[in-house]
């Protein structure tokens, strides 16, 4: 698979300060900080990105320190546009967007690939990432013969390695692009 690799690429100027939906906006400030979302209590969806969430997709973001591993939603939503194997969701706790998932995939070969997979700085440790990735390894399960899903990561501090760990992946000791794999059966 070594087409699929890591792009990090900086945000385009003013690309982010535009938000097409002040509403979606003010929910998402609104709801980070509140009590209602809780680890236990949001009940986690993935959902098509549309013409009316696309912006606030790309607006959503992960710490600084984390900037380096993922590249922005805007560039994985642009990239998907143009990779027949893409597939993508937003990913929502309740009816708030907290991240990103997209996969690459060739069912009838039961080859799948985790290409991105985001959750927003600001609902992070909430328990919401293991959740959607739970959906996603689902839907790979349920649209294919797949037997694995293979991901890749760059160490480093803030890497989602310990994360993929904890999910049940096993590192399979190749490196590509330098990139390490992650492999976990399904």
């Amino acid at each position: 698979m070594h087409s699929i690799e890591a792009v990090i690429i900086a945000p385009l100027d003013g690309f982010n300060k535009r938000p097409s939906n002040a509403t979606d906006e003010a929910i998402v400030s609104a709801l980070s900080t509140s009590t209602e979302i809780s680890r236990s209590g949001a009940e986690i969806s993935l959902r098509e990105v549309t013409k009316d969430t696309v912006r606030t997709i790309c607006n959503l973001h992960v710490s600084e320190s984390q900037k380096q591993f993922v590249a922005p939603n805007a560039v994985s939503i642009a990239e998907a546009h143009f990779t027949e194997e893409a597939w993508f969701r937003a990913i929502y706790a309740d009816e708030v967007p907290v991240g990103f998932v997209m996969l690459w995939e060739n069912p009838t070969e039961g080859r799948y690939f985790l290409w991105r997979f985001m959750i927003d700085e600001r609902f992070q440790e909430r328990g919401y990432g293991r959740r959607a990735l739970e959906l996603a390894i689902h839907h790979v399960k349920e649209n294919s013969v797949a037997k694995e899903l293979r991901l890749t990561y760059f160490k480093g501090d803030g890497s989602p390695q310990a994360f993929y760990e904890k999910m049940g992946f096993a590192d399979t000791g190749k490196i590509l692009d330098g990139e390490h794999e992650m492999m976990r059966a399904l």
